[in-house]
């Protein structure tokens, strides 16, 4: 038997697919809803913040043998790559009142321990963490002078 529904002709058929239709997505969207709270409800790690965190965390373990006070200090991850459990992270560290000058950036590896970032231990970039890197050859590691640099007076 077949019964006019907004202007289509529908039949007894269809009638019955469309509430089993109706029927399994009622079932499904209570699923649907728990599974979206709870992915929801996760707080992911692999983020700057959390890294951030992992950092400030790490030094403020080490301030007997750091003496950095990380409440005077700005700490802010510039560049984050993630691979897995294991994070590396460029982190660029400055004073907070501004008059220390530029500050300085340092390379870390962390690792991923429960919900939190670990600092493993730095990363050495063959670069001074002041922005100079030492030439080979230059004397006690220092950087050698630019070209056409008249020579420097001998220390006594």
């Amino acid at each position: 038997m077949a019964r006019r529904f907004y202007g289509w002709w529908v039949t007894a058929a269809a009638t019955a697919r469309a509430a089993s239709y109706t029927e399994d997505v009622k079932l499904a969207l209570p699923l649907v809803a728990a599974i979206l709270l709870w992915s929801c409800g996760r707080s992911s790690t692999d983020n700057k913040n959390a890294v951030r965190q992992g950092v400030v965390d790490y030094l403020e373990n080490r301030k007997g043998q750091t003496g950095l006070d990380m409440n005077l200090m700005n700490v802010e991850v510039t560049n984050v790559t993630f691979d897995k459990n294991e994070a590396r992270a460029t982190v660029a560290f400055r004073a907070k009142d501004g008059k220390a000058g530029g500050g300085m950036n340092m390379s870390y590896v962390l690792e991923r321990k429960d919900d939190k970032w670990v600092v493993k231990g730095r990363q050495e970039s063959g670069m001074s963490p002041h922005g100079g890197s030492a030439l080979p050859g230059a004397p006690g590691g220092m950087p050698a002078m630019p070209l056409n640099h008249p020579p420097a007076p001998e220390s006594k």
